[in-house]
């Protein structure tokens, strides 16, 4: 009997992220192993490593993509370098898995993607609620008809994250509620819909000169359906993680559609049914890895890669463009 594949994976960088993105789900995935660590302090990686239970340390990052018996990286690293060392990383021949925002903006995705072209590797935006039933059950009703013609969707990501010194207030780094919880909104929109976009309008609340706290975008899709985008790392609206679909016929609610093994919700109001269901099932991060392993061990698809990607950057971009503020990655701060 041959032996089974093993997806050794290393992780570039120790994030407060990487445990419940990375670690723990592997431990839930035949065949895949968190083998090998680096970060920018050699200490915190030796550090997280005996915490993690991860065998092998690396002092750079360099070193770690030099480790011949990794297959793939995790890149949770800030927004600003996902595309440099995603590309470092598809130099050597590694597959990778990379934290969302994929890049600072859609130039650099379009780099990483011509480089991931042909090469045979695999590279996935993590957009781990898309991996999980509840993904699937919201865009089978909207597609369906049990809401009627769909004509206008909204997407809502507001958390609190008051500390102001975090990397997502930091622009230089590619900061901004748009780039973190407002790239999970956009690609909820573009999901459910299954057609890209035009901004219309955008509105931004500042944290800092170029970094918004709070943003609002209105859009129209192709057939003249409507959607809107809230999202905000701080505002009067602490807490909403939620989907509204309206169709002639109904409505759908969801809330926590991005974290659903905390909790979430599906409601469906139509003139046919009214009904409440929890789609239950494993953690999304669990969900994220099994399809990461199936694609670079069986070659599988995966829906989040580079192609949806660049266009999920493309939309942020214009966002940003329409609510006055630079592109991240375009404007010098002095």
């Amino acid at each position: 009997m041959e032996p089974e594949a093993v997806l050794n994976i290393g992780t570039l960088g120790a994030a407060r992220i990487t445990p419940s993105a990375l670690v723990r789900p592997a431990r839930k995935v035949d065949g895949v192993v968190v083998a090998a660590v680096a970060a920018r302090d050699p200490e915190r990686a030796a550090a997280f490593a005996a915490k993690q239970g991860i065998p092998r340390v690396h002092s750079t990052y360099e070193d770690l993509l030099a480790d011949s018996d990794l297959a793939a990286v995790y890149v949770p690293l800030p927004n600003g370098l996902h595309a440099e060392w995603t590309l470092k990383a598809l130099e050597v021949g590694k597959h990778v898995l990379c934290e969302k925002p994929f890049t600072a903006n859609a130039a650099e995705a379009r780099r990483v993607a011509e480089a991931s072209a042909g090469s045979g590797l695999v590279v996935m935006e993590a957009f781990h609620y898309r991996y999980h039933p509840l993904a699937e059950r919201m865009k089978q009703i909207v597609d369906s008809g049990v809401l009627g013609e769909i004509r206008h969707i909204e997407s809502t990501m507001c958390i609190p994250l008051p500390m102001k010194n975090d990397i997502r207030y930091n622009y230089e780094l590619a900061g901004g509620a748009t780039m973190d919880v407002g790239s999970y909104a956009i690609h909820q929109l573009r999901f459910l819909a299954g057609a890209e976009p035009e901004v219309i309008a955008a509105t931004a609340r500042l944290a800092r000169p170029y970094v918004d706290r709070w943003m609002q975008a209105d859009f129209r899709f192709p057939d003249g359906r409507t959607g809107r985008m809230t999202c905000a790392l701080l505002s009067a609206r602490l807490f909403d993680l939620s989907i509204r679909v309206s169709g002639t016929d109904g409505h759908l609610h969801v809330f926590n559609p991005t974290g659903p093994q905390f909790f979430s919700r599906l409601r469906i109001k139509s003139k046919s049914r009214v009904a409440t269901e929890r789609v239950l099932g494993e953690a999304t991060y669990v969900y994220q890895l099994k399809a990461f392993a199936a694609a670079c061990l069986e070659g599988k698809t995966v829906p989040t890669g580079p192609a949806d990607a660049v266009a999920n950057m493309a939309v942020i971009d214009e966002v940003y463009r329409a609510a006055g503020l630079p592109v991240r990655g375009t404007a010098v701060v002095g």
